[in-house]
């Protein structure tokens, strides 16, 4: 009976260990699953749509190759399109059941498109010559866009792999299994042959023969030693199959957690899962934050990049890359006079540290409006820089609209979150003591008559270090300084830039606005010169004049402006003061 059951054992766990080396090996499904096209349009984009790269579960690997340059990038789906614009493009679709990619031709009045390297819409961007592949696994509103240059038709070969769940959970302990039932019908084998020998050998002790001729002596041993080495050399042979078999075993299974079911200890899952700026939408609201923190991190590094080289060459139209409004009038301004002035100071430049504070405009059309704030990693102790950055089209990229420093110490009010972003409110909304668009005059008259102004009660100047440096009475003791052969009048007017309110979370608004103030001088004598100094002299070119001048001062202001039924003032929060135009009176 024992060798019935080591025999059946034997069968067993032959059949285990080969079905789960077979799992492995000839009955292993593929680990991936390809589609592939060949375009052949003259459409100068392809697009690769969020429901297409989530055909197939688990991380995407998209190749592209052609003729020459290849540039991929990924986006925001209403992103990507929105930079398409009336330009045709190859919409890649997928048929799931022939595995293979299809495309069709969305037709639009544009053959070409700009240049799509470094364009801020993109989360992330690739490009090489004639062949490019890469990996990601993009939520399923995120699109990839693909081009050449531009100009010349997309690259025409496009093809994405998806990874196939192809693990064997069972395959491990199928083998261990089987090695494990191999040794126990062994042990039975051999419990079973010991036990027949002992069976068959002698019952009592048997008569004693008579002496052998010497010449059979060899005959009578010789068989017993035969017999002996035959069961040593039988169990060796199968002890070394064993030992085979079980070494095969460990290395096939020890060490891939693939071939074992989860609960015990086998891997759970082939398919990673995305990273927190890959996953998903952000928390829902109406509409979509316009950047997410890494995005704007990314747009102010270029920023910042081009602000360097930009300040260091004097250098007007780079500088227009990525600025506009006060922030580039200031800039412009600030090179025309150390053109003329080596000894003239630059404006302090953009940090390229990271960014203290996000605050994205919740909008899915154009202009995109964003607030950020950042610290310069390298002096601590300087003032943080906040910005005000406007994208005005899909196709342009974000531009400075102002650049401030904070104020000292200053506390900043509640702001949402940076994955839920807040409203651009009209610069003539009702819901203030005071409405946007009139800050900048209502506290250009604070700067020129101190407290006798009747905006004064609205703003909380007791720390206010604009009105300490410019206020009333640093006019009046500049108007004193004037020489009696002339006369200095001051003005305040409203500065060509936009007024830019951003909600708080207290319905209060972080606003932006420009003021100018101007300083004419002219002489009260028939003759008499008036000598221009400094950076007015620098930048209007006129050292002295019977005429007169006029120097204007631009005031990048950004103000916290507290709900209309809060018992609190209108804080200054940071402010940024120069000189932008200068010339001689007509």
């Amino acid at each position: 009976m024992r060798f019935i059951v080591a025999i059946v054992s034997f069968v067993i766990a032959f059949g285990m260990i080969s079905y789960g080396l077979a799992q492995r090996t000839v009955l292993a499904e593929p680990d991936h699953v390809a589609a592939s096209t060949e375009l052949g349009t003259s459409a100068p984009v392809t697009v690769i749509d969020g429901s297409v790269l989530h055909a197939n579960e688990g991380r995407q690997k998209i190749t592209i190759s052609g003729t020459g340059p290849v540039f991929a990038a990924y986006g925001r789906t209403d992103d990507v399109l929105a930079w398409i614009g009336d330009a045709s493009y190859n919409r890649i679709r997928v048929d799931k059941v022939k595995s293979t990619l299809t495309n069709s031709v969305v037709p639009g009045t544009e053959s070409t498109v700009p240049d799509p390297h470094g364009s801020d819409l993109w989360l992330a961007e690739f490009t090489r010559e004639k062949d490019l592949t890469f990996v990601v696994n993009l939520p399923q509103d995120i699109s990839v866009i693909i081009l050449s240059d531009g100009t010349e038709p997309a690259p025409g070969n496009v093809s994405i792999t998806w990874p196939v769940d192809n693990r064997t959970p069972w395959s491990g302990p199928l083998i261990v299994g089987g090695v494990l039932l191999l040794l126990a019908g062994l042990g039975l084998y051999l419990w079973a042959l010991s036990n027949l020998r002992k069976a068959r050998g002698p019952r009592r002790r048997p008569p004693r023969m008579p002496k052998p001729p010497k010449r059979t002596k060899f005959s009578l041993t010789g068989p017993k030693a035969i017999t002996s080495q035959r069961g040593r050399r039988s169990s060796g042979r199968l002890g070394a199959v064993t030992a085979v078999l079980l070494t095969g075993a460990l290395v096939l299974t020890g060490c891939t957690a693939e071939s074992w079911p989860e609960f015990l200890g086998g891997s759970a899952d082939v398919t990673p899962t995305p990273t927190p700026t890959e996953s998903g939408p952000p928390i829902t609201t109406d509409k979509p934050p316009v950047v997410n923190p890494s995005q704007l991190e990314s747009i102010i590094s270029k920023v910042a990049l081009v602000a360097l080289q930009a300040d260091a060459e004097r250098d007007s139209s780079l500088i227009k890359q990525r600025f506009d409004g006060p922030a580039l009038e200031f800039r412009e301004a600030n090179y025309a006079i150390r053109r003329a002035d080596n000894s003239y100071q630059a404006l302090p430049p953009i940090p390229s540290g990271s960014v203290e504070v996000t605050l994205p405009q919740q909008n899915d059309k154009w202009p995109r409006t964003v607030f950020a704030v950042v610290q310069d990693p390298k002096n601590p102790e300087v003032a943080p820089t906040a910005l005000m950055l406007v994208q005005k089209t899909p196709r342009e990229n974000y531009k400075v609209q102002y650049a401030v420093q904070l104020v000292a110490d200053v506390t900043m009010p509640a702001l949402p979150a940076a994955n839920v972003g807040t409203q651009r409110l009209q610069p003539d909304a009702k819901i203030f003591a005071l409405q946007p668009d009139e800050l900048a005059l209502d506290y250009g008259d604070i700067l020129n008559n101190g407290e006798s102004s009747k905006y004064f009660k609205y703003f909380d100047t007791a720390n206010d270090s604009l009105v300490a440096s410019i206020g009333y009475e640093a006019k009046q003791k500049r108007l004193a300084s004037i020489p009696p052969i002339a006369k200095m009048t001051l003005g305040t007017l409203v500065g060509a830039g936009d007024v830019i309110p951003m909600v708080t979370n207290d319905n209060g608004a972080i606003v932006a606005v420009y003021l100018n103030e101007t300083e004419t001088v002219q002489p009260t004598e028939p003759g008499a010169v008036i000598n221009a100094e400094g950076a007015v002299k620098s930048l209007s070119g006129v050292s002295s004049t019977t005429k007169g001048t006029i120097a204007t001062y631009g005031d990048q202001l950004l103000f916290y402006v507290p709900a209309g039924v809060s018992d609190q003032k209108i804080r200054l929060i940071g402010w940024a003061s120069a000189l932008i135009a200068a010339k001689e009176l007509s």
